[in-house]
């Protein structure tokens, strides 16, 4: 008898959950969810998932701790009401920033997250665009790692700049930048910018390649407060740039990073929607791309057994 297909989501993104479920003419699952005055929670299934191929939607956004919990005991409830198999889908994956012990005495918190993915009852992972991809090796189940660059690539191609640059804000976001100007077929530029502790402010120091008289799109996995990108942005402009446009895979935009992206000198800001954005999008600089489509595709794949890299041809 052939699985049937279900999909459930915590708060942290249900509209995303919701336009994934449309891409695969499904329904999203009933469940229920309180907090209690001790702020423990509580979750309740609503319908049978005996036997079913169910795969769970959270990222790790906005608050961290809590989205992780609530998704850990939802994938509890499935595996003691006997779904067949469970995947934890996490558009954003928690804690990713937490991937080495460069500090003494401390915990590689995005391997711990495997474990509990794996201890709650996860018999896979569907994420995308790690801040590292060894991160995919921290995992004893299997991961399969979306990209966003083929979708932001076609975006870019659409508005038809004529003589830009790809540009990695550091260089430790060179191989991803990289990937970008491969695909494109256009030139890189990277800037060499140093930050010497958490509560410094990073300074561009040198520019590696021509930007004078070009337009530049400065592509990162994630953006947080936006400082590090507007810096960036400063210092290409004193460097002769023309436009100036920035892309990420994950918009955090904590505090007042909307604001500030709109008071910069970058022409347009583009995220997803791994987190959600529709406040953020209120402001006129800040546009945000679905990733609906490529997590419904993925989704279809492993239900249906085919191959997942196919989405990247």
């Amino acid at each position: 008898m052939k699985r049937r297909l279900k999909i459930f989501a915590g708060l942290s993104n249900k509209g995303l959950a919701k336009e994934i479920c449309t891409c695969l003419s499904i329904d999203l699952g009933q469940m229920t969810y309180k907090q209690f005055s001790n702020f423990n929670i509580k979750v309740r299934l609503e319908e049978s998932v005996r036997e079913d191929d169910v795969y769970v939607i959270q990222s790790g956004y906005p608050d961290t701790n809590e989205a992780l919990m609530e998704l850990l005991i939802i994938i509890d409830a499935l595996k003691y009401a006997s779904a067949s198999r469970i995947t934890a889908v996490l558009p954003y994956y928690p804690y990713v920033r937490s991937d080495k012990k460069d500090e003494p005495r401390i915990s590689i918190t995005s391997r711990l997250v495997a474990d509990l993915l794996e201890t709650a009852g996860a018999n896979r992972i569907l994420t995308m665009d790690l801040h590292a991809p060894q991160i995919v090796g921290f995992s004893r189940i299997p991961v399969d790692h979306l990209q966003i660059k083929h979708t932001m690539c076609n975006y870019i191609k659409k508005k038809r700049l004529d003589n830009y640059v790809i540009t990695a804000p550091d260089v430790g976001s060179a191989k991803r930048a990289e990937g970008f100007a491969r695909r494109l077929d256009v030139p890189m530029v990277i800037l060499d910018k140093r930050r010497y502790s958490d509560d410094e402010k990073a300074e561009v120091l040198h520019i590696i390649g021509d930007v004078e008289g070009k337009d530049c799109f400065i592509i990162d996995d994630e953006v947080s407060t936006g400082g590090s990108m507007i810096e960036a942005c400063r210092a290409l402009k004193e460097n002769g740039a023309n436009d100036l446009y920035a892309g990420c895979s994950h918009g955090i935009l904590c505090g007042d990073a909307c604001q500030r992206i709109q008071d910069s000198v970058i022409k347009e800001f583009v995220t997803t929607n791994t987190i959600d954005q529709s406040q953020n999008c209120k402001y006129g600089k800040i546009k945000a791309l679905s990733v609906a489509k490529l997590f419904g595709d993925a989704i279809a794949a492993i239900h249906m057994g085919t191959s997942v890299s196919k989405l990247f041809l």
